[in-house]
């Protein structure tokens, strides 16, 4: 008899459970009275146990500290779950506003490079991309870069490999996205006309005003009777656009090996308004990117027959125009990953 009430208990025991209410631990509490308290059941058993047979007394006994431990498991059970319980409620105060987390946002280069790229979309220009590891015709040879011209020195360029041999193929980091022109060139008949964003890579000491990686966009139209006042209207819509219509633009003669006539464009200084400071070293003028004509030799090597097409090509600096937009004065900031750097930019996006 005494046995089947042991076996009994154990089973309620096993199934017993606490409601979820506020008095959780009030629950607990009974039901460690009620099984271990000096007037509890066991308590009460083992009064009985005294009486037992001794030919039964060490089945009982065995029966009743199995009791006594699934007892005793059940309150650290019941424990653990209001603490638990308590935990996970004390950690949120439910009168406080709501806690939105922290999005991420867009790098203020992506920022700049995609308001460029829409400027440009919006008269005509489509976005065209290519690899960055490129070879010698399409970074070099077919832009008209002399053999003996220094962007093909290992202290400009960044080269993946170089085999001496006569005729043989230079590979190598792309160091302008003037690469994408050309194969748009080779793949497509006039008129073209497209804008190349991308990565570039050049072979310098990293500093202030200067970055081994960069980022660079540059614009091709090539078609019947293009004249450099097409690519002087272009580059005053473009100035106006990107830093407000009060902009103005000045072209200064230049040279690049793949343009002829080659000019420097020049805005009025967005900062003093053209008076001079130290941002523009007291000119009144920021240089912001290079622009020409696309030479003759340039139509030939991409079989373009230039006695009837002309084109103007123009590129800039993606770091170089976040700098004047935003007054940045490190381009190592760029690269660094700081929190602080990049979250000034959120509200821009």
């Amino acid at each position: 008899m005494l046995q089947q009430q042991i076996e009994d208990f154990i089973r309620d025991i096993q199934l017993a459970s606490i409601e979820k209410s506020s008095d959780r631990a009030a629950q607990v509490e009974q039901f460690r009275i009620k099984y271990l308290g000096k007037k509890g059941v066991i308590s009460d058993l083992f009064e009985q146990f005294k009486s037992v047979p001794n030919e039964h007394k060490k089945e009982i006994g065995q029966a009743l500290n199995r009791l006594k431990n699934a007892a005793q498991a059940k309150i650290e059970e019941f424990r653990q779950t209001v603490e638990n319980d308590e935990q996970e409620s004390g950690s949120m105060d439910f009168t406080m506003p709501t806690d939105y987390s922290s999005l991420g946002s867009r790098h203020v280069l992506s920022v700049v490079m995609n308001e460029i790229v829409d400027i440009f979309s919006r008269i005509g220009f489509t976005v065209a991309e290519s690899v960055e590891i490129e070879d010698d015709w399409h970074l070099f040879s077919a832009l008209n870069f002399p053999h003996d011209h220094p962007a093909r020195d290992m202290q400009d360029t960044f080269f993946v490999e170089k085999d001496e041999k006569a005729g043989s193929q230079e590979v190598a980091l792309r160091t302008h996205t003037s690469s994408v022109q050309v194969r748009v060139m080779e793949n497509n008949k006039p008129p073209i006309r497209i804008i190349a964003p991308g990565r570039v890579f050049r072979n310098e000491a990293i500093s202030a005003r200067a970055h081994c990686i960069f980022h660079q966009v540059e614009a091709l139209y090539v078609d019947k009777k293009v004249s450099f006042a097409d690519l002087k209207q272009t580059l005053l819509y473009f100035a106006k656009e990107m830093f407000g219509s009060d902009t103005k633009i000045r072209l200064r003669p230049s040279y690049f090996p793949f343009t002829e006539p080659s000019a420097e464009m020049d805005i009025s200084c967005n900062i003093c308004g053209g008076k001079g400071c130290n941002i523009c070293k007291g000119t009144g003028w920021l240089e912001i990117l290079g622009c020409g004509m696309v030479d003759p030799n340039v139509l030939r090597a991409c079989n373009i027959n230039p006695d009837e097409y002309t084109g103007f090509a123009l590129g800039m600096g993606v770091e170089r125009m976040a700098m004047l937009k935003y007054q940045i004065r490190d381009l190592r900031l760029y690269f660094e990953n700081d929190l602080r750097f990049l979250r000034q930019f959120e509200a821009i996006i």
